[in-house]
């Protein structure tokens, strides 16, 4: 075989555009960018970078339907190709004016940040990437609201052809209504030509809840001048008159549902790949107001710049920025598939961008990083501390600093005065305003264990205690509240709280004797011996009785008491990956072998109350397993689900397990839990 390779290279070499090519293959496949990753998902992420600048194709073909905001408001991004006279509609639906044919999509496949489509357009090919950057060793990339859309044009008969590309984006990704006036301006820079467009009103921050848009700021679309693009603006029925016939409709200042239309000619096109790329960014002048004070976005804050420098920055890093991005999505995926095989990286590659992109960056007014969550369509929450928990694997991994960025405004409610209660708060919130608790309800159990068990966390991966150490009177005094009620927990809501109050839940349970031996692990890292081991004994002592107290023979109980009830211990995992030694094997494996006897087609139901789910938690009770045939039989059905569900969304982390279809919520940052076995891998090496 290498024989073979030495002889074809040596003859490749004989030309210099062989050595061209060959040197290019192998640039592709170092850093991945030949796409065998993931080809389907319930939904398409194409432009991701936080709750509201989300846009996302529903449907498995880019062009039979028009793109949507996660919530799934139509936030139409149109995109057609002109070769050689005839126009093909290769994204959104295009339109009734003229007759346009319909690309043949010929594959769409998934990375962690990138969506690569494939068609066949007449006599040329067409490739389409959608990149958001989204690399978390890097926060000031991370955080630039910027994504490009490259469009790779060759001929696919030898003969050159001439085509033109058309972009066009609709206002609608800056209101929150379509009947909300707009402005559009367009000018350009030294490098780039920009269209922009905002609502009139500009009501920065004055609303708050779920099923909502942003209405203020600005969308911006720019290219380089060098791609000699056409701009202009127009109404919906306007939109594609140049590519028709070259006339450029009048000016159009202000209006609704408007459209932004930008043309790139690529000329004749033949056998040799040509590329050129189309940014779409968004400033959003203010992110969130942070107990009374409004906040800019973290790019903004930091370095005092604008959009006009992130975009013309953003285009001249175009080719580094899409090396690293290829870099990142095989490494990530080769990284997944050598612990959990293929379902199992396809599984990480859906969750990755839906998870940050339920985040925003920023920094409050004290210098501390704030990475705050939207609970997207389960009731609007800002940094609910029980959506943080389940979210927690991927920042663990990536960057821990996020991972702070996600408690330290729950540590400031409670260390400034503000939240008076000796357990954790349970949100900041509704989203976009973090004022204080909104939520009806406390979680005293689950919110003070989450917040215990997360600090140890941040603590592993950062390899010092200085974030304990900073926090340490309210990690105490929630720590003592597990003690005296985390045991055996009263009536009361955990994470699961669509299934309502419970008493005597004993997966809360393992929380509360988990978030106990966290705090003995982080008084021995602080050198408060004396009070790691009164509270590690504590927690072990536990542990014990819980063991006896959940018995139910061949299983653990959901409730103590009751051993015809069963539930996943997904709370368990934290003993593994953090090390803590508090159950023995013997408590997995008979719970493990359990949950495979009640698995139904499309995944293990949460407990033996509904045959419903939790996506995530299946993620986190698989990573209990400690074997391949174990964790293979709990994870293939999550991927069936994911694979196969009737519905259409940004993946729903509740599903029936009898259907596949989903139950409610849908793009919340939680499927970053589908992280945990990689996690656990990384720290234990098992």
């Amino acid at each position: 075989m290498f024989l073979k390779i030495g002889f074809a290279t040596k003859y490749l070499l004989s030309t210099s555009k062989m050595k061209k090519i060959l040197s290019t293959l192998i640039l592709l496949l170092v850093t991945g960018l030949l796409y065998a990753q993931t080809g389907k998902a319930p939904a398409y992420p194409l432009i991701n970078h936080n709750a509201y600048f989300s846009i996302w194709s529903f449907t498995d073909t880019l062009n039979a339907s028009t793109t949507k905001h996660w919530t799934g408001t139509d936030q139409s991004l149109t995109g057609l190709i002109k070769v050689d006279g005839t126009i093909y509609c290769f994204m959104g639906k295009g339109t009734e004016k003229v007759k346009i044919a319909q690309a043949e999509q010929t594959s769409v496949n998934l990375t962690a940040t990138q969506t690569i489509y494939q068609f066949k357009c007449g006599k040329v090919d067409l490739e389409v990437i959608f990149t958001s950057p989204l690399l978390m060793n890097d926060l000031d990339l991370f955080s630039r609201p910027v994504s490009y859309i490259s469009y790779k044009v060759h001929s696919n008969d030898s003969k050159a052809h001439d085509a033109k590309i058309y972009l066009g984006v609709s206002t609608n990704i800056a209101v929150n209504q379509s009947s909300q006036e707009v402005t559009i301006q367009k000018y350009t820079t030294d490098k780039l030509s920009i269209l922009k467009a905002g609502t009139t009103e500009q009501p920065i921050l004055q609303k708050q809840g779920d099923d909502l848009r942003i209405d203020w700021g600005y969308v911006y679309i720019a290219a380089p001048k060098t791609s000699n693009t056409i701009q202009y603006i127009s109404t919906e029925a306007e939109a594609i008159d140049y590519l028709i016939n070259n006339h450029i409709p009048a000016t159009i200042k202000k209006g609704t549902q408007l459209v932004m239309n930008t043309i790139i000619p690529f000329g004749k096109v033949g056998a040799i790949t040509k590329e050129k790329f189309i940014e779409v960014g968004y400033d959003d002048l203010y992110s969130v107001q942070y107990f009374k004070q409004n906040l800019r976005p973290w790019w903004k804050s930091k370095y005092k710049t604008t959009i006009e420098k992130e975009l013309t920055r953003a285009a001249d890093e175009y080719a580094s920025v899409l090396k690293k991005c290829a870099i990142f999505n095989n490494t990530m995926y080769r990284e997944a598939k050598l612990i959990g095989g293929s379902h199992y990286a396809d599984l990480c590659v859906i969750g990755y961008r839906q998870s940050i992109a339920a985040h925003q960056l920023t920094k409050a007014a004290n210098g501390d990083i704030l990475f705050l969550s939207k609970e997207n369509f389960s009731n609007g929450s800002i940094n609910t501390v029980d959506v943080t928990y389940p979210s927690a694997p991927l920042y663990l991994i990536y960057n821990p600093k996020l991972m702070e960025g996600m408690l330290n405004g729950i540590f400031y409610y409670t260390e400034s005065g503000m939240w008076k209660k000796e357990f954790a708060a349970h949100d900041l919130g509704t989203y976009p305003i973090a004022n204080g608790q909104t939520y009806g309800a406390d979680m005293p159990v689950e919110e003070s264990g989450n917040m215990l068990i997360l600090s140890a966390a941040i603590v592993k991966a950062e390899g010092n205690a200085a974030y304990a150490r900073k926090h340490w009177k309210t990690l105490t005094m929630w720590a003592n509240y597990l003690i005296k009620e985390g045991f055996d927990p009263a009536n009361q809501l955990c994470t699961d709280d669509f299934a309502g109050h419970l008493a005597h839940n004993a997966n809360l349970s393992i929380k509360a004797i988990i978030g106990i031996a966290c705090y003995a692990n982080l008084a021995n890292q602080l050198g408060e011996k004396e009070t790691g081991k009164k509270y590690g004994e504590m927690a072990k002592d536990l542990a014990s009785k819980w063991i006896a107290k959940a018995d139910a023979g061949d299983h653990y109980s959901l409730v103590f008491g009751d051993q015809n009830s069963w539930s996943q211990k997904y709370n368990l995992v934290w003993d593994r990956v953090l090390g803590l030694n508090l159950f023995p094997q013997s408590v997995y494996d008979k719970e493990i072998k359990y949950y495979i006897s009640k698995q139904n087609t499309f995944g293990l139901p949460l407990d033996s109350r509904k045959t419903y789910t939790k996506s995530d938690w299946i993620l986190w009770t698989a990573a209990l397993t400690n074997n391949k045939a174990d964790f293979k039989a709990i994870i293939d059905p999550v991927y069936k689900y994911a694979t196969e569900t009737n519905s259409r969304v940004p993946i729903s982390d509740w599903h029936e397990t009898t259907t596949g279809n989903m139950v409610g919520f849908q793009a919340r940052s939680v499927v970053g839990g589908y992280f945990m076995s990689l996690l656990k891998h990384k720290w234990t090496k098992r």
